[in-house]
């Protein structure tokens, strides 16, 4: 088979013109359907494969996507980056995704590296707290941006998110009634999610007249498990908890305290032989896998990842999202299992 260089060299071997070439590798159904047999009939014949990122980039509008999340190896952030690539994908846009790993200065090197890459538009999950903002406020004003996730006040055009306070309501008031009032397990936030989680805990308590308490354990990084299980030892070997119910911040905390809670041999569930009560909040994917399966409020990651995607591409069709900023958060379900 005769290898091929360019596509100058292909257009002349198969006997089309360059600048028809070139339109069917950006859109094959912009040439008509016998010259479009053709030239598939010589990719049959020769070597070639062009560089369809090298063809994005020389429009005047790329079509790629740049999807970028605090830590992909976090569940939550993988799952839901699947959703948004497959509905980039489906769009007929190319996704190109990025993880900071929790790491301020390389959050701006990607969105500099992002700049190079002549975007369309960007799918935005910032650190939050940790976040240089008016790095990201200089940024969504150069690339149509969407932010997802951790929302960052007043920053770019349009926010997606989840109803943390509903999340945490939901899921108070369901432990209230039917056991002990929770206390709240937390470690040191990571971003403003957690915060609005604690404050919410906090209102609804006091709300429903019960006194609330939270346990915060000392660690930083994105080694929640670690950090739980480590934290969750020494506050059950202190006797710290005042309540036999544990509401923690997300459901990688829980699944750390559930495995501080086996290694004290103290029985996790909701019948009369439990010694504990356990629930989180996110549905990780992993939840409904531990031991017991773990109660939590279930993110929607169908609808924040539909509404992201939808509301970017608008924003690259020339769409302004709203006169004023746009932000739509969505409810949580809450998903009752064995733990609490």
């Amino acid at each position: 088979m005769t290898k091929i260089r360019n596509m100058e060299e292909f257009a002349r071997l198969s006997g089309i013109s360059r600048p028809t070439v070139s339109k069917y590798f950006n859109d094959p159904s912009s040439v008509r359907p016998t010259t479009r047999e053709k030239i598939e009939k010589a990719l049959g014949e020769f070597d070639y494969r062009p560089n369809i990122f090298a063809i994005n980039q020389n429009r005047k509008q790329t079509r790629n996507v740049g999807v970028v999340v605090p830590y992909l190896a976090d569940p939550f952030f993988a799952e839901i980056a699947r959703n948004i690539e497959q509905r980039c994908i489906d769009a007929g846009f190319w996704p190109i995704l990025f993880s900071a790993h929790g790491d301020q200065k390389l959050e701006n090197d990607i969105l500099d590296s992002l700049r190079s890459l002549k975007p369309a538009g960007v799918l935005l999950a910032p650190l939050g707290r940790r976040s240089d903002k008016s790095e990201i406020e200089r940024f969504c004003k150069d690339v149509p941006t969407v932010l997802f996730d951790s929302n960052i006040e007043g920053v770019g055009k349009a926010f997606i998110g989840s109803d943390n306070a509903q999340f945490v309501g939901q899921i108070v008031q369901y432990l209230c009634r039917t056991g002990a009032p929770p206390c709240f397990f937390e470690m040191d936030p990571v971003n403003p999610n957690a915060n609005k989680r604690r404050n919410a805990y906090l209102q609804i308590m006091e709300r429903l007249g019960h006194n609330p308490q939270v346990l915060r354990v000392a660690g930083t990084g994105w080694e929640f498990e670690r950090i739980a299980y480590e934290g969750a030892l020494q506050i059950l070997d202190a006797g710290q908890h005042e309540s036999n119910t544990v509401l923690c911040s997300n459901d990688r905390l829980a699944i750390g305290f559930l495995s501080a809670c086996y290694a004290r041999g103290l029985r996790v569930g909701f019948d009369a032989g439990s010694a504990m009560r356990v629930a989180g909040i996110d549905d990780h994917p992993f939840s409904r896998f531990t031991c017991p399966p773990l109660t939590t409020v279930a993110q929607d990651y169908e609808a924040v990842s539909k509404r992201a995607t939808q509301t970017l591409f608008r924003m690259i069709e020339g769409e302004t999202p709203a006169p004023d900023r746009l932000e739509i958060l969505f409810e949580g379900k809450l998903v009752m299992r064995a733990s609490a």
